[in-house]
């Protein structure tokens, strides 16, 4: 395979549109937190069915802020999946509450590859269980933008109610129960029980970092669900005071002729997004649709062809060794923007898996394993969790591998990224 034709894992899908944008940005002589920023914020509320959106430097710093705004910190717990990217384990350590891990539903999902559940979600009876009166957020997982079930998270939320004890903040006490925030940080557009993400959950953090399906090159945004007594406006003016040292005026309001005075209002953080990064957004939302039009048509490729590998590797037998199964990304009950194909390889050892990924690699295919689970990380070793809590965890991480999914693979890579795992899994089969 020549470097013409060299597959890579996940490049950004930059057009001469974003190009422009960006162009126009610089020439307008405005590239902090600006005008676009705000054009951006409204677009993205209006596509996720929200009334506001706050833009920041990253997903990490919405959750982060989120927690700040809540009040969350030392003697507090948060609940998070236990396979997850640390980000969203690490924003709860910054503020210096306690996560609680749980497992995934691994295979006691039911109806896994046409049901209503991904067995990337969390065990929503373990994460029952873990409640006490110390939990104040839950914050569960969209992984590879298959939504959680936030219905069933909210009930068990609200049956948690008499547990919870709000501190001395004022929108902890508005919504009188333990807080929801989403990390979907893969699911922006993505749908579920008549949902889109951004509403379904108390709040909802997402990622615009360079790899995801839209990209502002770094950023986030956080979305959030009406609270009673409490006005948009007023939450949208406090994550604008948290990202921005707590300034009582952005560059962009003190531009006005006259109006340099200012006051900081509490010594904040620094987080906020620039009209630079927001001109790629522009052109990255305009054309979203065909940019998930054609995610789809890459999935339902890898789809077939994975069926066919299967057949002819093992008769079609899913008991067999070496079977492929990928993660369902549209059901009865929800529609995923297919940020990533995670696939399990039945009966591999993680060392099998392993060697499947280096023979693929030695063919010219970059693969990845999303996730490794947070107690296998040294950072969380050390605060005493371990993996053996974790089985379903372990189970899903062992013979997972990611196979390249973005909007500049042509047909032909994902007819060669298909061949290569084929030949690759029947060697490691061998060996």
């Amino acid at each position: 395979m020549g470097d013409t034709d060299r597959i890579v894992f996940s490049p950004p899908d930059i057009t001469e549109d974003e190009i422009e944008e960006v162009i126009k940005a610089l020439k307008s002589g405005w590239i902090t937190t600006g005008p676009k920023c705000k054009e951006l914020e409204k677009m993205m509320a209006e596509y996720c069915h929200t009334n506001r959106l706050a833009l920041m430097n990253s997903a990490t710093a919405c959750m982060e802020m989120t927690y700040r705004l809540f009040g969350i910190g030392e003697g507090d717990e948060v609940i998070v999946p236990a396979y997850t990217y640390t980000a969203t384990a690490s924003a709860v350590c910054h503020v210096g509450a306690k996560p609680v891990f749980v497992d995934i539903l691994g295979d006691r999902a039911y109806g896994y590859e046409d049901g209503t559940h991904s067995p990337y979600e969390p065990d929503y009876e373990a994460l029952e269980k873990a409640i006490t009166p110390a939990t104040k957020v839950i914050t569960p997982v969209d992984i590879a933008g298959v939504m959680c079930d936030y219905d069933r998270i909210r009930d068990i939320a609200i049956s948690k109610q008499d547990m919870f004890t709000p501190g001395d903040n004022k929108y902890q006490r508005a919504l009188r129960r333990i807080l929801i925030l989403a990390d979907s940080a893969h699911g922006f557009g993505s749908k579920r029980a008549g949902y889109m993400s951004g509403e379904a959950a108390d709040f909802t953090s997402f990622s615009f970092h360079a790899v995801k399906n839209l990209t502002t090159a770094e950023g986030g945004g956080v979305t959030w669900r009406e609270l009673p007594g409490i006005d948009d406006d007023e939450i949208y003016r406090m994550y604008m005071l948290l990202s921005l040292h707590g300034q009582s005026k952005d560059a962009l309001a003190k531009e006005k002729i006259g109006s340099w005075e200012y006051d900081i209002l509490f010594p904040g953080y620094k987080c906020n997004m620039t009209d630079i990064q927001a001109a790629i957004g522009l052109a990255q939302i305009r054309r979203y649709p065909e940019l998930l039009n054609r995610r789809s048509e890459i999935v339902k490729r890898y789809d077939e062809g994975i069926a066919r590998i299967n057949e002819r590797l093992h008769g079609g037998a899913r008991d067999a060794k070496g079977y492929m199964s990928a993660l369902a990304h549209e059901t009865d009950e929800y529609t995923s923007v297919k940020h990533l194909y995670l696939l399990r390889v039945a009966g591999f050892s993680h060392e099998e898996r392993s060697a499947l990924i280096s023979e693929m690699a030695a063919e010219g295919i970059p693969t990845n394993v999303h996730y490794k689970p947070l107690p296998l990380l040294t950072a969380y070793r050390d605060m005493g969790y371990a993996i053996k809590d974790y089985p379903s965890s372990y189970s899903y991480y062992e013979n997972e591998i990611t196979l390249p999914l973005h909007t500049l693979l042509r047909d032909k890579d994902i007819d060669m990224i298909l061949k290569v795992l084929e030949s690759s899994i029947a060697r490691v089969m061998k060996e």
